[in-house]
């Protein structure tokens, strides 16, 4: 006997039912997402068309065993959010990871290649450091030098062996017949360097000739011949004839420009005034590419680092420094350069030539670079005509 009209439209609707229950349960346990990795991103799929392919850096849980259910749960919290349109899937920094357990990122420390485990970041204040240090009057030659240091690379670079530094430094050196002074220079500054912790290189830059020398532009030079070496992203400028007396002087650039020789041992270890930003100064690479360099117009002695100092304030820099009894300098004895006949008419129109005079005016020929043992050699020529 057939059912009754009135019960079977009833029972046809619930028969659907079920079935749109069980195809719908079927759906969600044959698991429709899956996750893959591809190189260093993975990419969550699911089987619905435009919401697939997005990329994701995830925990290194999911490479083995995507099925985890703290894993899930947090493939399913993600993705919840954003199931209405393309952008399915949340973007995670390559440069983040997400641990699961928690719900914290963290800073990446695997390695990519598994093999060669990473370097854990060097403290922040180095713990070797002990304050006051000796200089040394002992000459030294250059053949002595390159047997003690035998932890470098070509050019002078060091990296420490079990830490990752923080700061990658490169020290521009303006030089011209200085012989003896650069090998106390170097005797003390390496051994310095290295109780910093830092990835550093010493870059000499020597003028060719025997034309008025030209500091400032040494040093631009200096600082576009070191980018080609390595990523530097701070650059201390810094006078061969000048060897800091405390370790605790950290040769890394802060937010703001740092004047580092504050307290000079012939000026009786006192700052001569307010605006000095000679000796040893250091920027970062930003800071130094804002106010386009030093000025390239100072040739003789004196007025490139007051210009550079104007310069710092113009684009709304201001000068930090250590303390004096912290940032202490000896001096080595030297015969002092003629000085710059239009270096105050130069200082006074300054402000003209900010944006004309320096990095993006500079024009020089390197006659020569060798990266030798304990420091790079870049030899320039430069002219008034250039």
């Amino acid at each position: 006997m057939s059912p009754q009209p009135w019960i079977r439209a009833p029972l046809f609707k619930l028969i659907i039912c079920i079935g749109l229950v069980l195809v719908g349960l079927q759906y969600m346990l044959s698991g429709t997402f899956h996750v893959y990795r591809h190189e260093t991103l993975f990419y969550i799929h699911g089987n619905g068309g435009a919401h697939l392919g997005h990329p994701i850096s995830w925990h290194s849980a999911l490479r083995n065993n995507s099925s985890n259910s703290s894993t899930s749960a947090l493939l399913l919290m993600n993705l919840s959010a954003n199931n209405a349109g393309p952008t399915l899937g949340t973007f995670i920094s390559q440069n983040l990871i997400t641990d699961p357990s928690n719900m914290t990122i963290k800073n990446r420390t695997e390695s990519k290649n598994p093999t060669i485990p990473t370097l854990p970041l060097c403290p922040l204040i180095p713990t070797d450091l002990r304050g006051p240090v000796e200089i040394s009057d002992v000459a030294h030659s250059m053949e002595q030098l390159e047997l003690l240091f035998d932890n470098l690379d070509p050019g002078g670079h060091y990296k420490p062996p079990n830490c990752q530094a923080r700061s990658r430094v490169a020290l521009i050196i303006p030089y011209r017949d200085r012989a003896s002074q650069l090998t106390a220079f170097l005797y003390h500054m390496h051994p310095f360097l290295q109780k910093q912790q830092l990835e550093y290189g010493i870059i000499i830059v020597e003028q060719a000739g025997y034309g008025p020398f030209n500091r400032a532009m040494l040093m631009n030079i200096g600082f576009v011949e070191a980018q080609k070496l390595h990523q530097y992203d701070c650059f201390i400028f810094h006078d061969v004839d000048l060897l800091p007396e405390d370790d605790r002087n950290l040769y890394t650039c802060p937010e703001q420009p740092r004047h580092m020789s504050v307290a000079v041992s012939t000026l009786k270890y006192k700052l001569p005034y307010k605006d000095i930003f000679g000796g040893v100064s250091a920027l970062t690479l930003d800071q130094f590419k804002t106010v386009n360099g030093f000025s390239n117009k100072f040739w003789g002695w004196g007025g490139e680092d007051d210009d550079m100092a104007n310069r710092l304030k113009y684009h709304d820099y201001h000068i930090s420094r250590y303390a004096a009894n912290i940032a202490r300098y000896k001096m080595l004895p030297h015969r002092r350069q003629p000085a710059n006949p239009k270096r105050h008419e130069f200082l006074y129109n300054g402000n003209k030539r900010f944006n004309i005079d320096g990095l993006n005016n500079l024009q020089y020929q390197r006659q020569d670079l060798k990266l030798n043992k304990l420091y790079t050699w870049v030899l320039v020529e430069i002219s008034e005509s250039r």
